[in-house]
């Protein structure tokens, strides 16, 4: 029984023991001067700007923004030097504790860790930096220990506290790090990170509170004819969502629809026409409530062919299948005497174009037999280029660059991605994300360079509110130089990436960072380009390659050529004269 109860009683101690060194420890508002006295009434003390400012020997400012700095020696080194000479290991445990706040547009959070058992004899305090990944927005607390405290291994069961960090946005990805003071010099271990969302305004505030968690729940198509009519339901009144947009793809194009709800007639569903569909036509569409990153709703629409009766559309089929079959084998016996005439003129014909030798020679074919004409099938599948410029140069600019993409399009056989032609796109994966996936996709990137973009790389750290689009080309360029640098030390293909300049800029408005690319001056080496395009040599001796109204003297006989022509003079008058 003695040997019992005495087991019973140290068990007691033991649990009553852990549960003390397991208590919660929050933020004391406390001053510095109480810290270094050791008072039993400052053990956990949070330090704020003020109390910085108030030593004259700190320097508040810190690469760190609103980061309260640690300069260790400063705080209690003073009068015990021998505090900064340690370290302590990193925390351990951090946990996210969500706040309730009153704010529906902003979250709040709490952070919680348990400290190392390592070191902990030196423990003085503890950093906490909550910083938006992607983001700019970087907050600190600190916090310290009174002077006089000791700490054993039991006490690292204890649970610290920060204080809430506050106003952080919704649906966003965050890092918080947690810093065991002292800070040691050379040390990697004293500190611990941990990544966490933040709630979305439905899990934070319930569906019924936000807007762009909102989406049409109820979906209803029906045909009228050849017309397509839709049917929802609308948002609640009290998210005053007074504008809607539907968007369909199907047979290679899309189609958008803005949608404005006559609230007088029905406050709870509406339906909008969908016009040029295609019958026989399958279309995939979303719609949405016309906010920022609004949660779209799927459906599929099928368009029907208008049904006739079963005789007469019997026999008007029948009647239909002998024309088209006649008219077949007509054209197809006239294309096969138009192509064989065009085949032979081709290769007794050859056109002469003035190239610079250099390139000549990068595309230059030796395995070519002297009197062989190179010719592209017409089932080839086109190239894809992405074109890059800045608008910085004004509209005159942009106008040539848009006629550009228009004539390599339509008489160059290649597949042009220009932002001016994919806004929709732009707007559903944002203009960043659409160049990064154009660059990956795309076979060839083509960079317009003009005085305008010199301009941006100059001034892209002094002017903190220039363009968004301006900052997309810039970093788009910056990511093409990466790449080029990349694939040289990699010994891979560099021909992917050119800059061009139309005649109205200099060869000096390349950027640097782009010197290895392939350059042409437009249009001027427009052979050189459809030969850069399309990998085919232009020349060897007594053979030439002949493309059609591609030429400085002749790509203006064309419509697209002629509106390329008017668009560089204008911009040259407008540019020229500033």
């Amino acid at each position: 029984w003695p040997t019992l109860t005495a087991d019973l009683l140290a068990l007691v101690i033991l649990c009553f023991g852990a549960s003390v060194e397991q208590m919660s420890y929050r933020p004391q508002s406390c001053t510095l001067e109480c810290i270094r006295q050791g008072d039993p009434e400052c053990e956990y003390c949070r330090i704020t700007a003020n109390e910085v400012q108030l030593s004259t020997s700190i320097p508040y400012t810190s690469i760190f923004g609103s980061c309260v700095p640690w300069p260790c020696h400063s705080f209690l080194g003073q009068d015990t030097p021998e505090v900064c000479l340690h370290y302590v290991d990193a925390p351990r445990n951090i946990q996210i504790e969500f706040e309730n706040n009153q704010d529906p547009t902003f979250d709040a959070i709490t952070v919680s860790w348990n400290p190392s058992q390592y070191g902990i004899a030196f423990l003085r305090g503890f950093q906490v930096t909550l910083q938006a990944l992607g983001g700019s927005q970087i907050l600190c607390q600190l916090f310290l220990l009174r002077n006089n405290l000791t700490l054993t291994h039991a006490h690292a069961q204890r649970v610290y506290y920060s204080d809430p960090f506050t106003r952080l946005s919704l649906d966003a990805r965050y890092v918080v790090t947690i810093m065991a003071l002292p800070v040691p010099e050379q040390w990697h271990q004293f500190y611990q990170k941990k990544e966490f969302f933040t709630r979305t305004c439905r899990e934070k505030n319930g569906l019924e509170e936000c807007k762009k968690d909102w989406y049409p729940r109820y979906v209803e198509v029906h045909q009228e004819n050849q017309d397509i009519f839709v049917t929802f339901n609308l948002a609640p009144e009290n998210f005053k969502i007074r504008h809607y947009f539907s968007s369909c793809f199907g047979g290679g194009l899309r189609n958008y629809t803005n949608i404005e709800p006559d609230f007088g007639r029905n406050k709870t569903h509406h339906t909008y026409r969908l016009q040029n569909l295609r019958a026989g036509t399958n279309y995939t569409c979303e719609i949405a409530a016309n906010v920022v990153d609004a949660v779209r709703k799927s459906f599929v629409v099928v368009v029907q062919h208008n049904y006739e009766d079963p005789l007469t559309s019997h026999f008007t089929e029948r009647s239909l299948l002998v024309v088209l079959l006649s008219v077949g084998i007509l054209l197809a016996a006239t294309a096969t005497v138009i192509f064989t005439v065009l085949y032979k003129k081709r290769l007794k014909n050859a056109v002469k174009t003035k190239m610079r030798p250099d390139i000549i020679e990068q595309y230059y074919d030796k395995k070519l037999d002297e009197g062989q004409c190179v010719l592209l099938e017409s089932n080839t599948c086109p190239p894809r280029l992405l074109i890059c410029y800045s608008r910085n140069d004004g509209s005159a600019h942009v106008k040539v660059v848009l006629q550009l993409a228009a004539f390599l399009q339509k008489h160059m056989a290649t597949q042009v991605h220009l932002d001016l032609w994919e806004s929709l796109s732009i707007m559903e994966d944002g203009i960043l994300s659409w160049h990064c996936r154009r660059l990956n996709e795309c076979d060839f990137v083509m960079v317009i360079c003009s005085r305008g973009l010199l301009q941006n790389r100059k001034n892209q750290y002094e002017n903190e509110d220039q363009n968004t689009d301006e900052n997309t080309t810039l970093t788009t360029i910056a990511m093409i130089g990466q790449e080029m640098c990349r694939a040289k030390a990699l010994g891979q293909d560099l021909s992917k990436y050119m800059a061009a300049i139309f005649e109205y800029s200099e060869e000096s408005d390349i950027p640097a960072v782009l010197g290895l690319a392939s350059r042409y001056t437009l249009t001027e080496d427009l052979p050189l380009l459809f030969s850069h395009l399309h990998g085919v040599p232009l020349q060897k001796p007594g053979v030439y390659l002949q493309v059609e109204n591609i030429s400085e003297s002749g790509y203006f006989k064309l419509p697209a050529g002629a509106a390329l022509q008017q668009a560089i003079q204008e911009a040259k008058v407008q540019l020229l004269d500033e």
